[in-house]
């Protein structure tokens, strides 16, 4: 450590409360003040500062200490430099791994003193905001959240609001009458606090949560019409003439994603039944989710996802169609069993020396309904995924390879539903990517005119809020610069271990470049 001993050699000082000055010294004391480190050694200022007695018989104060410019400011323990490379390491890093690094760069310091330091740092001026953008964070999800303002022209963020509700949102924008623009996700609370807080202001639905709902419709629909595509993908494999050599007594039909190897319903398919009766039936007598899940002592987000859901082929969808370990080693098995191994014990050994890693209990499941048949029918062509039928409608068509492209004419082409939705799709991307708001009331209307249920759901939750959907799919602005600043949000949340509260969150959001 190097310690540096400094006085003053001014005569006399001004005194801070009525800025008279004074010559009369009352006494002396020695300060010390850490400053910048020389080749990564600590420096200590010791200065000598005097005690001035005020000379102005009105002042409140009797004595003050001298302060020189640049060097000393009143109870500091830092120069102006190190309290500035300070805060600047807790903006960044908040306190624990701030302090770490200080530490390594001869500024030992503790985490609660950068807390203190990032919560005394001056704020800049929100200044004038013509376009807003609005979004909420989670601090705890599920439990408490927050709202982040993002200036969209100047690119960064103006404040930090508690909670997500109307109130805070309104009060703020009564403060700021120049807004013209507000980007907003399609939640009614911001709806409402824009409603009333800015009257003067567009509001803009976000793009981006305009296509993620479209999808969230779109999955619906994909899930409750499954049953259509599982049978156009059964039924597009060719069946191979049966032969002399090649003909099984009672053929058995492939198993179906129900029913276990013994053809009865699965445990899960069982259980998935009686919970989805149970909560409609509770539903019906008039309970509220949290009775039903004391009831039931089911989770809530379980008891949500039932009551949501359309109907129990919709869940079923989603419970059953799981891929296995086996799936791809299924052809290898049964062309084996045809040629004549019937020994599992050998078929399990084979496929594991091509990659195989589950238990001999596995094959023998599978080989268990081809023992009543003299040959084994061919596998079933795999139908695709729910959502990776999803993701072939979302993705623009010339995007797709060959082999999606057909995958999913076939699927348009066993199930009209879905062919249907494929368009509907394709119609919004289209007003999405050329900024055609004014073919939104058409299309809603071509949406309503099919028998999609899933996609009225969505055009009506549209309809109340039609002026920001348009606007959003007439205009360039969107949230996509505010969601990013959420992520940064995150990552800010997650270095302070829990450790500080909002107050400390929302500075380091406005002030940490």
């Amino acid at each position: 450590m190097v310690t540096m001993h400094a006085r003053a050699r001014t005569v006399g000082a001004d005194c801070p409360h009525c800025g008279s000055a004074s010559a009369r010294v009352h006494g002396r004391y020695t300060r010390r003040l850490s400053d910048a480190t020389v080749g990564g050694t600590s420096v200590v200022i010791e200065l000598l500062v005097r005690r001035f007695k005020c000379e102005n018989p009105a002042c409140r104060a009797v004595t003050f200490a001298e302060q020189i410019a640049g060097l000393t400011s009143p109870h500091a323990r830092y120069t102006p430099q190190v309290r500035r490379q300070l805060t600047s390491i807790a903006l960044v890093l908040a306190g624990r791994a701030g302090a770490r690094l200080a530490g390594a760069l001869g500024l030992p310091v503790a985490k609660d003193t950068l807390l203190r330091l990032v919560r005394a740092a001056p704020e800049d001026p929100v200044g004038k905001i013509r376009v807003l953008g609005v979004d909420d964070f989670a601090l705890r999800k599920g439990d408490s959240y927050a709202t982040i303002l993002v200036d969209l022209e100047r690119r960064c963020p103006v404040d930090v609001l508690p909670g997500r509700d109307a109130e805070p949102l309104a009060a703020w924008l009564k403060d700021h009458p120049e807004v013209e623009i507000i980007c907003r996700d399609r939640a009614g609370a911001y709806a409402e606090g824009a409603r009333v807080g800015a009257p003067q202001a567009q509001q803009v639905a976000d793009v981006w949560h305009l296509w993620h709902n479209l999808g969230e419709a779109v999955e619906k629909t994909v899930s409750t019409h499954y049953a259509c595509v599982r049978a156009a993908f059964e039924n597009s494999v060719p069946a191979a003439p049966p032969t002399s050599d090649d003909i099984w007594l009672t053929p058995p039909e492939p198993a179906a994603a129900m029913l276990d190897v013994c053809g009865r319903d699965r445990r899960l398919v069982t259980r998935t039944r009686e919970r989805y009766t149970a909560v409609r039936q509770l539903l019906d007598d008039g309970s509220t989710l949290e009775e039903i899940c004391r009831t039931l002592r089911l989770d809530r987000s379980t008891v949500r996802r039932f009551a949501r859901a359309g109907s129990i082929d919709e869940l079923l969808v989603k419970a059953t169609n799981r891929s296995t370990i086996l799936d791809e080693y299924k052809p290898y098995l049964n062309q084996r069993w045809n040629e004549g191994c019937h020994d599992s014990t050998q078929l399990h050994k084979e496929i594991a020396t091509s990659g195989f890693v589950g238990s001999i209990q596995t094959v023998r499941r599978y080989l268990r309904p081809l023992k009543a048949a003299i040959a084994a029918p061919p596998v079933p062509r795999p139908a695709p995924r729910p959502r990776r039928i999803v993701r072939w409608i979302m993705t623009d068509p010339g995007h797709l390879t060959a082999d999606e492209a057909t995958d999913l004419k076939e699927v348009q082409v066993g199930c009209h539903e879905l062919d249907a939705v494929t368009r509907h799709v394709r119609d919004f991307a289209a007003m999405m990517r050329d900024l055609r708001g004014d073919q939104l009331l058409s299309w809603m209307e071509r949406v309503l005119a099919d028998d999609l249920p899933a996609l009225h759901s969505l055009v009506n939750g549209l309809s109340r809020d039609i002026d920001a959907v348009t606007a959003g799919l007439s205009t360039s602005w969107s949230s996509g610069q505010v969601e990013g600043h959420v992520t940064r949000t995150k990552l800010f949340k997650r270095q302070g271990y829990g450790r500080a509260n909002l107050d400390f969150l929302r500075k380091r959001v406005l002030l940490t470049p």
